[in-house]
């Protein structure tokens, strides 16, 4: 918007230019080419992660890691500081919780990285050191980075493993929303964001990336999650929020705007303790593979449709999707028929526990793919990458979906097309596979 600029000339910089306020360039200025000198310091320099450990009880091999990173852009009033509150926190309640005598079923283990704004660096360089010991024994990641980036409402990206944990929780919990008194967190969260995807639920967001959770569950198959307070993004459109890694960012804002009583930091709190304790102490995983065959057919149906408008290219050079529908309609057989086995275990025979919450932790694990997607061999996901045209977005299915992407102007169609052909039969194959994992090992 435009407006009158002040009369005094110590708002201005000093550049040879006509300075006004709004509303964007005057006249020839719109065409005129700035030449700016960066000075950037280039060094090597030490990174220092933090980590601390709770030791399981009864399955101390079994890791359930809650993580986030320590460092910002400048001061980090809400990225990331706003989400080290709450470690912290969670932390200190589990501390206390042990002076009492209490221990997890599993080890919990505590991590702020380091270098997360320069690239993930301390979360996947710690990752990647110990990939052999959390391929084996790594049940779950919870990221802990922002707590809010609005005051509107809970969102939640994850694993559809974790669909049922996360909403049974929230059912648990008061939700902090003005006339949502007496309510709970599930209930406030379902009014202001329904899911576009499943009928009467909240939404939840696919896993992308820009956040330490990445190295966990798009390269080593660990299942994952985040929560956090965000804005509408129904009415909202703009990215991220407005004061978003600038000198803005500081305590004061999050103190007199953001979240005054800091219930919001509370609610966070909740959520995320709460799906590390019930990841820890549970005799059984609370893990549900219906939901997972559910997100399949929907995402194999997306995909899907987008060939819908290439009905002669994908008669022409032979393209089908029946596999893929295949290798779902069997994952969908085989996560029912887990199920039903799951709940009729036996919870005080421990071998039996433990064999069905191997098959639960290693099904995340069952979507990797050692080579990786094309030209991206870090994400080896095959259900789940960062989009490759935004990397905080998921997408599904992306090796297929990259694959068609402005297919009707690429130079040389058939190889294109064989190209979706082969995505798609890796997806089938890596579905398939991922469904023998869930059957009785008997």
């Amino acid at each position: 918007m435009g407006g009158p600029a002040p009369a005094d000339s110590s708002w201005k910089g000093s550049l040879n230019v006509s300075y006004n306020i709004g509303p964007g360039f005057m006249g020839s200025y719109s065409t005129r080419k700035v030449k700016m000198h960066i000075h950037s310091s280039n060094k090597v320099t030490r990174i220092y992660n933090v980590i601390g450990t709770i030791r399981g009880a009864t399955e101390p091999d079994r890791y359930i890691i809650l993580g986030g990173h320590r460092d910002s852009w400048v001061f980090g009033g809400i990225d990331p500081q706003s989400g080290a509150a709450v470690v912290h926190e969670i932390v200190r309640s589990y501390g206390k919780l042990k002076k009492e005598g209490w221990r997890p079923r599993r080890t919990m283990i505590f991590a702020s990285w380091d270098a997360e704004e320069f690239g993930l660096l301390g979360s996947t360089e710690w990752a990647e050191e110990n990939a052999k010991l959390l391929q084996a024994r790594g049940v779950a990641y919870i990221n802990a980075d922002s707590s809010i980036e609005g005051n509107y409402t809970l969102r939640i990206d994850c694993t559809p493993l974790m669909y049922g944990l996360v909403y049974s929780l929230t059912k648990e919990i008061p939700s902090p929303d003005v006339g949502f008194e007496g309510k709970s967190l599930y209930e406030s969260w379902y009014k202001k964001n329904p899911s576009t995807e499943y009928k009467d639920v909240p939404r939840i967001n696919k896993l992308g990336s820009g956040n330490d959770f990445e190295v966990f569950f798009q390269r080593l198959g660990i299942a994952s999650g985040r929560a956090r307070y965000s804005k509408n993004w129904r009415v909202e459109k703009y990215s991220s929020y407005p004061v978003y890694h600038s000198v803005y960012e500081t305590y004061e804002i999050v103190e007199r705007f953001y979240d005054p009583t800091f219930k919001n930091h509370l609610t966070v709190a909740q959520v995320r303790g709460g799906l590390v304790f019930e990841l820890a102490d549970s005799v059984v995983l609370p893990f549900d593979c219906r939901n997972y065959a559910e997100a399949l057919k929907n995402y194999a149906e997306v995909i899907q449709n987008l060939s819908k408008n290439h009905q002669a290219e994908l008669k022409m050079y032979n393209v089908s999707f029946d596999s893929l529908f295949s290798a779902v309609k069997n994952f969908t057989e085989a996560a029912t028929d887990f199920h039903r086995r799951l709940q009729q275990v036996d919870i005080n025979n421990p071998i039996t526990v433990r064999s069905l919450n191997d098959q639960l932790m290693f099904l995340e694990r069952a979507f990797i793919d050692p080579l990786g997607l094309p030209g991206r061999p870090f994400y080896r996901h095959i259900i789940f990458a960062p989009s490759s045209h935004n990397k905080y977005a998921g997408e599904s299915f992306p090796g297929i979906y990259d694959a068609m992407f402005d297919i009707e102007n690429r130079a040389d169609q058939r190889k294109a097309w064989e190209e979706v052909k082969r995505q798609i039969s890796i997806a089938a194959f890596t579905v398939q596979a991922a469904a023998g994992t869930l059957k009785d090992v008997a």
